[in-house]
């Protein structure tokens, strides 16, 4: 009794997927569940100054705007390396890599230094009122994105010094490149908020 060979068909399924790849994706997802989460402490403070008489309440000293200012722009800028290293690698340029991401981590470290001294310096407890809780709770939690940025970095360079990036595979630079810009746009935000605002009467 003879067989009757079957052909298979030849498999459809791309060697590499179409679209943005999954990690990206889940940046995304992160970001827009912390953007949503600042959005309502920012808009909390709004609240709360718009029903108190005083802001800031009594027995607490405005936010000194100096070095705020200089220091903001230090991790605004931060961003301009960032992209000098994502833009490098995606040329397979392994230098323009290392270097963006040491200045931008610089920058960044030079900022966390700064946020972490200016709470040692402040006069007024977490939990002294309203003004104080909103402030530690939506300063307090960039400048812990600021330090999530710094640990990610680390890692992120260790691999690029071992050559793990090339021009075809960098998608955890581009993933945490995306975070970075994130934290980087969020203090646009919060330093309006919580150091400009209390100046304007």
């Amino acid at each position: 009794m003879s067989t009757v060979a079957i052909p298979v068909p030849e498999a459809t399924v791309p060697v590499k997927g179409e679209g943005r790849p999954t990690p990206w994706w889940g940046m995304v997802c992160l970001i827009m569940t912390e953007a949503t989460l600042f959005a309502g402490l920012i808009g909390s403070y709004f609240f709360y100054r718009a029903a108190s008489k005083q802001w800031p309440p009594p027995g607490i000293e405005e936010p000194k705007l100096t070095l705020s200012i200089i220091m903001s722009f230090v991790l605004w800028g931060s961003s301009i390396p960032m992209i000098f290293a994502e833009r490098g690698i995606k040329r397979g340029n392994q230098a323009r890599l290392r270097i963006g991401l040491i200045g931008a981590w610089i920058m960044g470290a030079a900022f966390l230094g700064y946020s972490m001294k200016d709470f040692s310096e402040l006069h007024f407890r977490w939990g002294q009122n309203a003004y104080s809780s909103i402030y530690y709770t939506t300063v307090g939690l960039h400048t812990f994105h600021v330090f999530v940025g710094l640990v990610m970095s680390g890692v992120v360079q260790i691999k690029a010094w071992l050559g793990k990036f090339s021009e075809e595979r960098h998608v955890t630079v581009q993933v945490y490149a995306m975070y970075w810009h994130f934290v980087d746009v969020v203090w646009l935000f919060v330093m309006p908020t919580f150091i400009l605002s209390p100046h304007i009467k």
